[in-house]
């Protein structure tokens, strides 16, 4: 036995990585990553209406909210200290077109939601996406031409819509429609109108991934959509393009970048940190939450670790914060130590 312990004492250069593992002290000492609720943004789905809380049957625990019931819930998380929401709305479908006009009304449901939430929990971000397949007929996130969804046309609607959000009270404009030079123009949109002081946060690579269907039950588009986004998201298998798209943002302007989905693409989340070194962001979509809490709900997964070990992942791969459905959840945890 003796001579086995030296004879691995002797292979391992006395060193014995199992020494800083021992304890609990001693792996709190020498973590290299940790999760609080400064990391969090909380997505939420509005909806039209008062007093309504709709649960999403593909997605356990997450709820559609009229205005006055998301403005009470926004209040818990930032008393958890959860420091954003990024706001999604479902709208009437009768207001729904092919060209997504409703994004363009003033009083629409997103601001309608942005100027409620910033007058009661002003100490909150409020980040909104002037992508277009929440009003759109089809789906798409961008204007349908025939087969085309046309490029310079959706920017400039999602312009308009940017500095119509700015106005309503949003901090961060988060455009998610991929469209070519975007970033730049609602920079130059914003900054006209006033608003310099809102940023911009891209969605700078935003995948073409199966992992979004239960968000579209949620914004009620999985039946509309026309054929499929390849023409404007990125392949999954093309990881310098993503980069060089997000070059483009960056060189437009963009102040902070986000992946989608999260999990499938944590080696952009590192190329991107690594090479840009601006404020980067994943998001934890849909599909993600969804086959955790399917697991968790089955008994195959415990659910709690299941879903903090996703979210450190993020921490380790360099981002500076992830959208998640479990924000909340998450924060309470981390309350209670």
């Amino acid at each position: 036995m003796t001579d086995k312990t030296h004879l691995v004492d002797h292979i391992t250069g006395h060193r014995r990585m199992r020494r800083i593992r021992k304890a609990d002290w001693t792996r709190r000492l020498v973590r290299e990553n940790q999760l609080t609720a400064d990391d969090l943004i909380w997505p939420v789905f509005v909806v039209p209406g008062t007093n309504i809380i709709d649960p999403i049957p593909a997605m356990p625990g997450v709820n559609r909210m009229s205005v006055d019931k998301l403005v009470e819930a926004v209040k818990e998380a930032a008393d958890l200290g959860i420091p954003a929401i990024a706001t999604f709305p479902n709208i009437e479908m009768d207001l729904r077109d092919e060209t997504g006009s409703q994004v363009l009304e003033a009083n629409n449901l997103i601001n309608q939601a942005t100027a409620a939430i910033k007058k009661a929990v002003p100490n909150i971000g409020v980040i909104t996406d002037v992508a277009l397949d929440p009003f759109t007929s089809h789906g798409h996130d961008g204007i349908l031409r025939g087969d085309d969804i046309v490029n310079d046309e959706t920017v400039d609607q999602v312009v308009r819509a940017a500095i119509m959000q700015a106005d309503a009270g949003a901090d961060i404009i988060a455009p998610s429609e991929m469209m070519d030079g975007r970033i730049g123009a609602i920079r130059r949109g914003l900054d006209a109108a006033g608003h310099q002081s809102v940023g911009i946060m891209s969605y700078a690579t935003k995948f073409s991934s199966g992992f979004y269907g239960p968000y579209r039950e949620a914004i009620s588009t999985s039946g509309l959509l026309k054929g499929d986004k390849n023409s404007y998201y990125i392949s999954p298998a093309n990881g310098t393009e993503a980069m060089r798209d997000a070059a483009l943002d960056v060189e437009e302007g963009a102040d902070m970048l986000m992946v989608k989905p999260g999990l499938p693409y944590l080696d952009i989340c590192w190329r991107l940190k690594e090479a840009f070194g601006l404020p980067t962001f994943a998001y934890q979509v849909s599909g993600e939450y969804s086959q955790v809490k399917a697991a968790a709900m089955n008994g195959w997964i415990d659910g709690d670790r299941v879903m903090m070990e996703t979210l450190l992942c993020f921490k380790r791969a360099g981002c500076d914060g992830i959208l998640t459905y479990f924000a909340v959840d998450v924060a309470k945890k981390l309350a209670k130590g």
